[in-house]
């Protein structure tokens, strides 16, 4: 009786031991803060510092603008560091999602911010005529490739630098083409003065081979390093779950078969690897990726439906999860933790929407399909998080986020631009930066300003400053329209979930107004090319504020949404906008372009010359 009890209370220590050891084992959110999808920031407080680039807009009207073949569906960008430069590689189709033909592009920049025009990395490729795909209906005939894949990059050990894309086959368009019934995945150098080497076959799936595909087997090379670099990556268990969608299902190089989707993965301290996929599934790896302690789960605590989640350690010795934390594809949010299994916060990396200018398959809205750096292709000496995604499977995007990752400031701004240090007066600064509507530091007559430009009729340029909170504030900054006739300019005071309370617009009329609840009320008329310094004094216990240019008369107003107080200042070349919502919808049966898509509006600019804040 006695050995009974005691062999029950062993089995019930062992079971507590394991489920508690379980619970320590697994990445979960443990924080509060969750989005608000009403609000396309999610009424998410900003990461400080967040630059967001748009690094190609896809143009079918202007293509010398955009790619230089008028696609308009581009998607699933990676990302690199080496050699002192930026990579970045997406994939490309004419209109839709695996609609063939397809290609993959790539872009590099010195700064990550001022990008390369796209190249072609990996062509057009042609099926052979009559080739059949089991289970599918159809022959082919002029049939094209349709790309896909989840790794973009490597470096080998001995720092040479390569790019790495698959090509798969769609019959028709509800055919994927990483259902592993695809041709085989390529690989080719980039050399240090950024040329591109051959085309090689690094894996082919079943049924293909040097006999019947375009490009040799990489075993063929002449260049014994290159073969060495090859049989290095295919070694490498972490880089080969990467390919489980596209790869032959019962491939050997891949460690998990299971159909789990988009792997990313960072290690820990204790030297384990923590693994994600789509759906913030889960699981950990005690032996460098070769087997995994369980079958990948949700995340507890983690919100996130089917696009992407990235994790990385950061150059801190910390931790981030990067996703869409909701059922939709917005905001981009960044969540961080100590030891890289418990996440705390959630702030906001993209929270501006603009619609789908391009109809196409599966296309939806939103910065989506999010990819870093993963471990061993680079590290920048900024000691930043590089981020990468599409918005809308259209444009392709990066982005920026200081280490470490801060939610607020502890110091007033007293941000005059020419008096700050040359490449760091945007350091605190959170930028909308596109590329027909910029965001960037101009020199001007021997003066340093932020300038907003804005020629995009779908879009604008956008800044802000995040302020220590404040109940009652005075905000004061200069800036200098070069118009009054076309172009607006919005100024807001927000809160820390981005809710304005206070809202000033240079409007398209040449007048200077403030919003008041319903309506906008006229302050003054303004003229092009001369400066105006305003001096907002706010009090959010009374919604009251006063508004005074160029030391004029004060101008009264009231709040027209309340607040605790004041977070943020935002400047803003466009009105707010609320499309799409959660009811709006992505698939539609004709897949129709929005009217004037080619078109561009004449360019208005703002420029700012600074920003000071004084907490009252």
């Amino acid at each position: 009786m006695k050995l009974g009890f005691k062999l029950i209370i062993a089995t019930l220590c062992i079971f507590v031991v394991s489920v508690v050891h379980a619970q320590q084992d697994t990445v979960k959110y443990v924080g509060k803060t969750l989005s608000n999808i009403d609000y396309h920031h999610g009424m998410l407080s900003p990461a400080v510092g967040v630059h967001a680039t748009q690094i190609m807009r896809a143009s079918r009207e202007h293509p010398e603008k955009s790619d230089g073949f008028g696609w308009t569906y581009n998607h699933a960008p990676n990302i690199a560091y080496w050699n002192n430069t930026f990579f970045v590689q997406y994939l490309s189709d004419p209109v839709g999602e695996h609609i063939p033909p397809s290609q993959t592009f790539m872009l590099h920049s010195k700064d990550g911010e001022n990008w390369s025009f796209p190249e072609v990395s990996f062509p057009i490729y042609s099926i052979p005529d009559g080739y059949q795909k089991e289970g599918v209906e159809g022959i082919a005939k002029n049939l094209k490739a349709t790309m896909h894949q989840r790794m973009g990059f490597f470096i080998s050990s001995d720092n040479r630098f390569f790019t790495l894309a698959f090509y798969g086959i769609s019959m028709n368009p509800k055919d994927s083409p990483n259902d592993g019934n695809g041709i085989g995945r390529v690989i080719r150098e980039i050399y240090k003065d950024g040329s591109l080497g051959p085309i090689y076959f690094i894996r082919y799936n079943q049924g293909w081979n040097e006999s019947n595909t375009n490009y040799p087997f990489y075993k063929s090379s002449k260049d014994k390093g290159f073969i060495r670099a090859c049989e290095e990556l295919l070694s490498q268990p972490l880089q080969m779950q990467q390919w489980v969608e596209e790869a032959d299902r019962d491939d050997p190089l891949i460690p998990l078969k299971e159909q789990y989707k988009a792997f990313s993965y960072y290690h820990i301290p204790d030297g384990r690897v923590v693994g994600l996929w789509k759906h913030a599934l889960t699981s950990i790896s005690a032996d460098g990726g070769k087997t995994w302690q369980y079958d990948p789960l949700r995340a507890p605590g983690f919100v996130n439906s089917n696009a992407k989640i990235w994790g990385q350690k950061t150059s801190d010795g910390l931790y981030a999860t990067v996703y869409n934390p909701s059922e939709f594809r917005w905001p981009l949010a960044i969540s961080t933790s100590d030891d890289g299994l418990n996440y705390t916060d959630l702030l906001l990396v993209h929270g501006e929407l603009s619609r789908i200018r391009y109809g196409g398959a599966y296309k939806s809205h939103g910065p989506q399909y999010v990819r870093g750096i993963t471990e061993g292709n680079g590290t920048p000496p900024d000691g930043k998080i590089w981020l990468t995604y599409s918005l809308n499977k259209e444009d392709i995007w990066v982005a920026s986020v200081p280490v470490p990752v801060k939610r607020s400031v502890d110091e007033a701004v007293n941000d005059v631009f020419n008096n700050l240090p040359e490449g760091k007066e945007l350091d605190l600064w959170n930028t909308y930066d596109l590329q027909w509507a910029t965001a960037n530091i101009e020199k001007k007559d021997g003066t340093k300003w932020l300038t907003l430009r804005d020629q995009d009729p779908f879009d604008y340029s956008r800044v802000e400053r995040v302020t220590p909170f404040a109940e009652k504030m005075e905000v004061t900054f200069t800036v200098k329209p070069e118009q009054n006739d076309h172009g607006m300019l919005q100024i807001e005071l927000q809160n820390k979930q981005g809710l304005p309370s206070v809202r000033l617009i240079f409007d398209e009329e040449g007048n200077l107004k403030q919003k008041m609840g319903y309506r906008l009320r006229n302050i003054m008329p303004y003229e092009a090319g001369k400066e105006y310094t305003i001096k907002l004094t706010v009090d959010s216990t009374t919604r009251l504020y006063t508004v005074n240019v160029n030391g004029g008369k004060d101008v009264k107003g009231i709040f027209f949404m309340p607040t605790h107080g004041i977070s943020r200042v935002m400047f803003r070349t466009g009105e707010q906008r609320y499309y799409p919502t959660v009811d709006t919808p992505v698939d539609t049966p004709n897949y129709d372009d929005v009217p004037f898509t080619g078109a561009a509006i004449p360019e208005a600019v703002f420029n700012i010359k600074s920003l000071i804040t004084t907490k009252l």
